[in-house]
Formats: C-alpha cells, structure tokens, sequence
C-alpha cells in the first residue's frame, strides 16, 4: 500500500466521542485526523438533537400562544409558519457547525471529508469529497460511525418514501395527518410537537404500551398527556403493509386486538429504532467483529477485536446518547493515557423532552422488581412541588427508588416541568453516595421544580 500518512490517531466519524477524542489529543500536541462523510459534529448537532429540541421549543411557544387566554394574555390563535420554524432551525445549525471548525482549526485536529472504510489493521483508505483517495494509518484508530434510523422489511413501507427524523426536521408545511411508526423517545417527541403545529397526529406502536420498558405509571401518564392534546395512540398493533407515498396520502394497514384497522394519513414518520451504521465500512479487513445485532463488539474499555481499534457511541452499542457518547470519549482517552477506565457501572440517565418531560437515572420499579432488588418507594404528584402551581404546569409526578435496608438512592424519574434540569441534582448525590437523607434536609431555594425533592423525600414510602 503506497502512500500511507501516518498519524497517532484517525477517527472515522466525527461524532460526539470522536470529536473531543480528535480535539483532545491534537491539543496535546498528537498527529490527529477525523474523517467525515457529511455531518461535521455528527448527528447531534446537525439532525437529531439539537435540532429537534429546537423545533419542539417552537412547538411548546405555539402551545403557550394557544393558552394565552389561561395567564391573561389575549393572542388570539397562533399561525405556524413552518417555513420560519426550519429557519431558525438551520441558522442554529450553521452556527453549531460553525463553531465545530474552529475547534478543529483551534485544536490542530485535522478535518478530512470524504468516505472512509478500514483496508486493513489501523489503515482507513479514504474516497475524498473532493476527488482522489488518501491511505491514513494511526497508531492507534477510533470507529465512530454512529447510527441511523431503522426502516424495517414490511411490504410497501420503504417504498412509500416515510420521513425520518432527519427529514420530518426539514419539513416547510405543516402536515395534514402524520402518522408516527414508534412510541419510543423520536416518535413520542416529534408527535407532540407537530400536533402542537397543528397537524392531525397517530402514533402506532407494537408494543402494549408507549415506552413500554418504562414503569407503567410513566406508560400511562404519557397516555393521558396524548389523550389530552388530541394526539390518536394505536398500542400492541402489529403493522401489515403500507400504500401510497409520505408526503401526498398513505395507507397502513395493521393488525389490532385480533381485527384489521386501516389508518390513513398524509405524511409517515419511522421512529421505531436505530440500525448501526457498521456495514460497508471494511471492518472484516481490519478485524474488527460484530455482535448478532451488527454492533461492533467491544469490551469494558471499548476496545475492538482489533489491536489499536476503539468504537465508541452508537455503533459499538453505547445506550443511544449524546451524553454516553461524550463519556465514552472520556474511557478512551483515559485508557490511551494509561489510566484504566471503563464503562462498568456508570450511571445512564435519559430525559424525554416531550412537555412536560420524563427524566430518569438509575433503577426502576420494573427493573427493582426483576432483578429482586427490595427498596421502598417515595413518590409524589407534580402539584405537591408549589412552583408547578405559579407556572400552571402541574401535571406528573416525583418518584425515587431507596434501598430497603439503608439510606442509598437507587433511582429517580420524574415526569413534570423542568424534569431534566432536576434531575442531575439526584444523580449527583448517588454519584456522590450521599443517603437521600441529604436531599430531604438541603436547604433548596424556594419556589423552585428542584425544591421538589425536600417534598419528594420527606413523603411516606411504600414497598417494592
């Protein structure tokens, strides 16, 4: 193989992981180059995240304009322009885009756009955007391809050209009926905040129940949130086939409670899981193996079946975060400078940004109960915290898992306003091993949502 540059690190894929490996070790003075086919930052700035949490903050002004009447502020029925919600959309992702090239720039990471796939042990050989191949060895190489919204093999499904969230985030009309394949987070986010725009909204899950692997509590208040805003949920409905085209008129067909249902719409959104984007990139050449799901297989330390190839986030089967992403960056640039670190144990946490929203770290009810884990029960209604009375945001609750025989917080979920931003105050404290005793006794401002955990934790428990 002729003209091979050699580097300390290449990172195929400039993903959360990869980017702050690349920015990290340049800094430091290290030969590094990141490989790119599109998205400059990874999906999180460009197309998932970020972008979603902006348009879903439309969504929830446009709720708030229609409420004007409630807090006495007469608006009149609010107009969506979606032409303007997609620009003020992309101008926070051009800037976000923005300001990842002067980190490379700033870091002296190298940025190469182009194809890139393994042609053998730490070799990427790259088809560059701009014409010709480059050959890039490191000494040491990270996999961070990511993952892609999954499309699955029911007839005239691919065929109707459905949205995914890539596109339903680029959509200039409001839809008439869209239909949202998926109950998990996409799904369920995306649903409400185009029912808020005003589209006509069905969400069709194949589960019993929307976020199915949450506690069923949690499972039916997102229900009734549904129910209230005029959102149609199908649940334990298994999808037949598929006529027409997204965008103009489909039809689905599905199988529910033993009879046929046809549900039709205008527009169809999958949201109905990720597929690692593992394929197509060379990873036999290298070595480099994949789990049964087509993950590529790693160890506690992130470490590939190849000597010198790291995978971090999505594609090497990292609970799909941001924020995990983010830490395992952290257990690769660790293990590279010597100091052992790995994913054992750490803490998970997720928030739904639905409104309100649902956060949650640590154990459940469910999970506490399958794995026999005795712990007592603290919970009480969103209302019980006085600031969700001055902000007329009362519906939800607080919950936290303690265990039976001790003071140690096992976990927390919290479905209300401000759910995410509480969250991380009892995720520092099982970090810390604090006993919830330190939360119930804090002296925390008042009113706020977080005030919420001195009621949370000085309420009468239950057993699990």
């Amino acid at each position: 193989m002729s003209n091979v540059e050699e580097y300390d690190l290449v990172v195929l894929g400039s993903g959360e992981a990869g980017k702050y490996l690349a920015w990290t070790l340049a800094s430091q003075g290290k030969r590094v180059v990141v490989i790119e086919r599109r998205y400059v930052g990874g999906s999180c700035p460009n197309i998932a995240c970020l972008p979603s949490k902006n348009i879903i903050h439309s969504a929830k002004v446009a709720s708030l304009a229609g409420r004007g009447a409630e807090f006495g502020v007469m608006v009149g029925k609010p107009v969506i322009d979606m032409a303007a919600v997609r620009a003020r959309k992309r101008a926070m992702v051009d800037g976000l885009v923005e300001m990842h090239l002067h980190k490379f720039k700033m870091s002296g990471a190298e940025l190469v756009m182009g194809d890139g796939r393994l042609a053998g042990p730490k070799t990427v050989e790259v088809a560059l955007h701009s014409g010709g191949t480059r050959t890039l060895r490191g000494a040491n190489v990270v996999i961070n391809t990511g993952s892609r919204a999954a499309t699955d093999p029911t007839p005239g499904l691919r065929e109707s050209a459905p949205l995914t969230h890539i596109e339903a985030l680029e959509l200039d009309r409001v839809p008439g009926h869209l239909i949202v394949l998926g109950g998990g987070y996409v799904g369920l986010e995306l649903a409400q905040a185009f029912r808020r725009f005003g589209s006509q909204v069905t969400v069709i899950d194949r589960n019993p129940a929307l976020i199915h692997r949450e506690d069923t509590d949690v499972s039916a208040a997102m229900a009734e949130l549904f129910a209230d805003e005029g959102i149609a949920v199908s649940t334990d409905t298994a999808l037949a086939s598929v006529e027409g085209k997204s965008g103009e008129s489909v039809r689905l067909r599905a199988r529910r409670a033993g009879a046929d249902v046809v549900i039709e719409g205008t527009h169809l959104l999958v949201a109905a899981g990720r597929t690692p984007n593992t394929d197509g990139i060379g990873l036999e050449t290298a070595g480099v193996k994949l789990t049964a799901k087509g993950f590529v297989q790693t160890d506690e330390y992130l470490r590939t079946t190849a000597e010198g190839v790291w995978a971090v986030g999505d594609c090497a089967g990292s609970p799909q975060f941001t924020h995990i992403g983010f830490d395992d960056f952290r257990i690769v640039r660790d293990n590279l400078a010597g100091h052992p670190r790995t994913t054992t144990g750490r803490h998970v946490p997720s928030c739904l940004f639905t409104d309100p929203e649902l956060a949650r770290v640590g154990l459940n009810e469910r999970e506490a109960r399958e794995k026999g884990i005795p712990c007592r029960l603290f919970k009480i209604a969103a209302k019980d915290v006085l600031r969700t009375r001055t902000i007329s945001e009362t519906r939800g609750f607080f919950k936290a898992l303690v265990e039976a025989d001790g003071d140690r917080i096992l976990g927390f979920a919290a479905f209300g306003p401000e759910a995410g931003e509480v969250m991380p105050v009892v995720q520092m404290a099982m970090t810390a091993g604090l006993p919830y005793t330190a939360l119930r006794e804090a002296v925390l401002t008042h009113p706020t949502i977080a005030e919420g955990l001195t009621v949370l934790f000085s309420s009468r428990p239950t057993t699990v």
